[in-house]
């Protein structure tokens, strides 16, 4: 299997650094000896994913808002690729407050393309999500069949990818979009109302509390090891093909999981280490404005043209947060 190098040995921005996701695209570019700056506003990011970045010779911390473009031209002086992975994530949250994620998602990625327009910067992955699909009907979800959003959130994203497109026509910049479906992993927050299921999910069952299932569970999504997204990351920031720059690719394994299925999975993963997790129940809620029934990824775009081959399966990527999760909230 190819190893993905950062493109570039100079600066690379990793907007959003010290979230769930951007933690772990941090830490790997730093390992693999590239100089990482994390530009992170603390609003959803925390800083003991990047704990131990902090200290590193090749890691630099700037504390600062996307929503300011100032800051955003400022954090992107001397980069050699930026990786925006900053933003309010959630349909519910955005659902709520449709006017925070505009701010963040949507005017906080047109900050970053324009500031990279300013300063020069070619290559900008950005992080898209699944829920542009809205409600297509399509299955397998395949780029070029999207639906009408069901969501601010999913707005925010599909115009995201609408304004990286153009600023790539234009100014011939090399965006390449990442739709993530149903990113987990080590790291990712439990706790607070718009927490992933995954997460959720093992904190319930740690906890004895019955997992609450919106509907009757039988929804599905294309659950994707967080160690596959880094790879994505990778992929984008190595690929010199311009059929990838101005366009969007699923990010997944390639396989759909229903919430009792998974519920299922983590009650055998948990039980080994509490068997009393094997008589917590699971509860049924009302179903969620804005869901998506059915989610499976067609990868077969990102495998041909980024060389995008995800290495963890679902049952894989358990085995890996599984304990990290049992670890931390003991």
């Amino acid at each position: 299997m190819p190893e993905h190098k950062p493109r570039s040995r100079t600066t690379i921005l990793v907007t959003g650094g010290a979230g769930f996701i951007g933690g772990h695209v941090c830490r790997t570019l730093v390992q693999q000896g590239a100089r990482v700056r994390c530009l992170d506003s603390f609003v959803t990011g925390r800083r003991e994913n990047i704990a131990d970045l902090i200290d590193h010779p090749g890691f630099q911390l700037l504390e600062a808002d996307i929503r300011d473009l100032e800051a955003c031209v400022k954090a992107v002086e001397g980069a050699g690729a930026v990786v925006h992975l900053a933003a309010l994530g959630s349909v519910p949250r955005s659902i709520d407050d449709p006017m925070a994620s505009e701010a963040a998602n949507l005017k906080g990625c047109l900050h970053m393309l324009e500031a990279c327009r300013r300063h020069g910067v070619q290559r900008v992955v950005y992080a898209s999500s699944s829920s542009v699909y809205g409600d297509s009907t399509a299955s397998p979800k395949r780029e070029g069949t999207e639906g009408t959003p069901l969501s601010p959130y999913a707005v925010t994203k599909a115009m995201n990818e609408a304004y990286a497109g153009l600023y790539h026509r234009l100014f011939g910049m090399q965006t390449i979009g990442l739709r993530f479906f149903n990113v987990f992993g080590e790291n990712q927050d439990p706790d607070g109302p718009y927490a992933a299921a995954i997460p959720r999910f093992i904190a319930q069952l740690l906890r004895h509390q019955p997992p609450i299932l919106n509907g009757d569970g039988r929804q599905t999504r294309d659950f994707t090891y967080v160690g596959n997204a880094v790879r994505a990351v990778e992929a984008a920031l190595g690929t010199d093909r311009p059929e990838a720059f101005g366009g969007v690719f699923n990010i997944a394994y390639g396989r759909s999981t229903d919430l009792l299925a998974l519920v299922e999975l983590l009650r055998r993963a948990l039980q080994e280490k509490d068997p009393a997790v094997a008589a917590v129940p699971v509860r049924h809620g009302p179903e969620r404005p804005g869901d998506v029934r059915a989610s499976l990824a067609d990868i077969r775009l990102a495998r041909s043209v980024l060389g995008y081959d995800p290495p963890h399966d679902v049952e894989e990527g358990l085995a890996r947060a599984v304990p990290w999760y049992m670890e931390h909230l003991a």
